[in-house]
């Protein structure tokens, strides 16, 4: 029921105030059970000498070797006044165009952000008192990563962004005023000038658990005027869209495990494990009960009595049986993320590094790198009030689509996950696409589990070629001549014919006499070939002057001008697709865990067929110049598969689905016999399957892309006259 109303299936939700002007939003069944919560692992830490949260405290003092930015040993000591300003608490309305100075960017090259890290300084009250907490191995590594990437500078008027050295990380170990009042003494935290209207602007700053008790507030409470957030567990009520970057939860006690790898088609014997320790009873009470009427489902909480010397965090039970984790992770397919005190968990992480899909019923939680990740792809979002209907919503999801999630879980995992240095990366990535839109990383750069191979498409592709140059159509025929004297017949009706070009593929036999040839107002070229081979439809011919070709095979011979010309049109528009008539798709087999070529009806189109196809002849040369891996001889060998080699070429480097034009969908000649029509032969299908999957090892992904739109003339079934109509020939199947 968030955002638009405050209320939950549990209890209404409290409005509190906020030292740092954020509103808070707690339930008021759970406060006294945070409350409580909070005291317990406060007397724990105070138990066991810990009072910081990341395992691995650095003292400044005595390890100089680890930290190699600075010599920590021999800090510069500032004594921070007790009245220094303090800086705004922070205005949720910030957005990139009203709190950050893309000015700032103008010295930055090459469309990158350039980065300057403060030095690092030992600050200290007016009684002597340190100010800053030591600082943890995790902050270290942000510092280290951000200093040995492309983005860093050392030159603060250089830069676009500024980086405190001030471990901010774990709000429970910092004085919030006093720490406010080190940003404000940062010598660019007004912009090097007395601008308390930019306080903090181009600044970003670090935090992973935000809030204290008792309200636990969603983000830092560090008085931090305009400066960007990097924090751990935003709701929608503290993120502000398109400024502040959600992070996740790191887990230092798992974060230097490698879990062994789960050989494909292994069964997880749990659909559902939940192994967080620390959930409010409501939300344990109500998986409590689904485990009870579902015998896949498993619930987990802490050990009590382990023996000593075996670390807890490396322990789940349930009852007297005891778990090792986070492997247990790796016996289910979906893995329970709720609150615990914060929105942010750690579970999170552990779930994606064990491959498991993580099922978030967190309300108003903003999932880590919402902005640029499509959660939709790797996780299941479930509101707490459907909890008790958890198994039953993830009984319903297909074998295939869970296939897919865990390999995007797995890509999301590897690539912005699995440490501080990747969490930190992918910080500053996201940022520098805000700060440089224009050469922003697509929607496929950031998704796409395996980032595009090949070649980049040139700049000349995306503008539209003139209308006037014409296509070139080259007709790939080996002994059907009255079929092609057909298709060269029809085809030269086309206004935007430029050329026919004739690839005669018979070595064993001359092309007719040119007596006999279909006399046209259109060029005619017959190139005898050397080789019968079907790459050579693709080969790029001197003898294409033009742009656009229209690759047709010698009985196509069902296609109208009308359709051929609205094909060339549509071309004109994406000369960086293959746009064409026959459609095809490719398809998951959860039985043979492989691909497989489908030529059936579907409301899918993931592949156009170049039997009659538009594309630009660099395509040509690229099919013929520079194809990836042994495919071209496969193709060759095999006299098979070279239209789909040529959408997993395309696709490949421009990263764009094909376009089907026309609803057209039987092209051949009707006297043509099944032994001609290969598409018929079952044989020639299990062959088409294996070319995908063959091609799929190759590039080392599944390049093609799906869609479920093709591209009709505006008024192709529009009541209108026919003369009111430009393309009126325009078959229906």
């Amino acid at each position: 029921m968030y955002p638009n109303s405050p209320t939950t299936r549990h209890q209404p939700l409290l409005r509190t105030s906020s030292r740092s002007g954020y509103p808070r939003f707690i339930p008021v069944k759970y406060k006294n059970f945070y409350l409580i919560l909070f005291t317990i692992i406060l007397v724990g830490l105070i138990l066991t000498g810990i009072f910081q949260f990341w395992p691995h405290s650095i003292d400044i003092r005595e390890e100089r070797e680890s930290f190699s930015l600075y010599d920590v040993g021999h800090l510069e000591e500032v004594t921070v006044p007790l009245m220094s300003a303090i800086p705004d608490r922070g205005e949720l309305e910030c957005r990139m165009h009203s709190c950050f100075d893309p000015y700032q960017c103008q010295a930055s090259p090459n469309n990158r952000i350039s980065v300057y890290i403060y030095p690092m300084k030992k600050y200290v009250d007016e009684n002597g008192v340190p100010v800053m907490p030591s600082i943890s191995r995790e902050f270290q590594e942000v510092l280290t990563t951000i200093a040995d990437s492309e983005y860093n500078t050392n030159d603060p008027a250089k830069a676009c962004l500024f980086v405190p050295s001030i471990d901010l990380l774990n709000q429970n170990i910092l004085r919030l005023r006093e720490t406010g009042q080190v940003l404000g003494r940062l010598p660019r935290w007004n912009h090097g000038h007395h601008d308390f209207q930019l306080q903090g602007a181009n600044h970003l700053l670090f935090n992973m658990l935000p809030g204290m008790d008792p309200d636990y507030n969603t983000a830092l409470e560090v008085p931090r005027g305009k400066a960007i957030l990097a924090g751990g567990g935003f709701s929608s009520w503290t993120y502000r869209p398109g400024y502040d970057v959600s992070i996740p939860v790191f887990n230092p006690f798992t974060a230097d495990m490698e879990l062994p790898g789960k050989p494909d088609g292994y069964s997880r014997p749990w659909l559902i494990v939940s192994a967080q320790t620390v959930i409010h009873m409501d939300f344990r009470a109500e998986l409590d009960a689904v485990a009870r009427d579902n015998d896949d489902v498993l619930v987990l909480d802490r050990c009590d009595d382990l023996p000593e010397g075996i670390p807890s965090h490396r322990r789940r039970c349930k009852q007297d049986r005891v778990y090792n984790y986070p492997d247990i992770l790796q016996e289910a397919t979906f893995c329970m993320i709720l609150r615990g005190a914060r929105m942010g968990q750690s579970a999170l992480s552990d779930a994606m590094m064990a491959g498991c899909i993580p099922v978030v019923a967190i309300d108003t939680y903003v999932m880590p790198f919402s902005d640029v990740l499509d959660w939709k792809r790797a996780a299941v979002i479930l509101r707490e009030e459907d909890l008790p209907d958890v198994h039953n919503v993830l009984r319903k999801i297909s074998q295939e689509r869970i296939t897919n999630m865990r390999r995007q879980v797995e890509f999301f995992w590897r690539s912005y996950f699995r440490s501080m240095k990747a969490i930190t990366m992918t910080t500053l990535k996201v940022i520098n696409d805000r700060a440089f839109r224009h050469a922003s990383r697509s929607y496929e750069d950031w998704n796409d589990p395996t980032p595009k191979s090949g070649v980049t498409s040139p700049l000349f592709l995306p503008l539209i070629p003139t209308q006037a140059m014409g296509f070139t159509a080259v007709i790939l025929t080996y002994d059907r001549v009255e079929s092609l004297f057909r298709v060269i017949t029809e085809i030269a009706k086309t206004p935007s014919l430029a050329k026919i070009l004739v690839v005669w593929n018979n070595q064993a036999k001359a092309p007719p006499q040119g007596s006999t040839w279909p006399k046209v107002n259109k060029p005619l070229k017959v190139i005898q070939t050397t080789a019968n081979k079907l790459s050579n439809r693709f080969h790029p011919y001197d003898e294409i002057e033009t742009e656009a070709v229209l690759a047709i095979d010698d009985d196509i011979i069902m296609l109208t001008p009308d359709e051929l010309e609205f094909g060339y049109e549509v071309w004109r528009e994406f000369p960086d697709r293959l746009v064409g008539y026959p459609g095809r798709v490719h398809l998951w087999d959860n039985a043979t865990k492989s691909w497989k070529y489908e030529s059936e009806w579907t409301n899918d189109v993931s592949m156009v067929l170049t039997g009659a196809a538009f594309y630009h002849k660099y395509f040509g040369y690229l099919y013929s110049m520079a194809m990836p891996g042994d495919i071209k001889n496969w193709v060759d060998t095999h006299m098979n598969c070279e239209d789909i080699a040529m959408n997993f070429l395309i696709a490949n480097v421009t990263g764009k689905a094909p376009i089907k034009v026309t609803p057209r969908k039987k092209f051949k000649c009707p006297e043509c016999t099944n032994v001609d029509n290969l598409s018929a032969d079952q044989s020639h299908m299990v062959e088409r399957s294996v070319c995908i999957n063959k091609f799929t090892d190759i590039y080392g992904m599944m390049p093609l892309k799906m869609v479920e739109h093709r591209a009709d003339p505006v008024l192709y079934k529009d009541n209108f006259p026919e003369k009111l109509k430009r393309f009126n020939q325009v078959g229906p199947l």
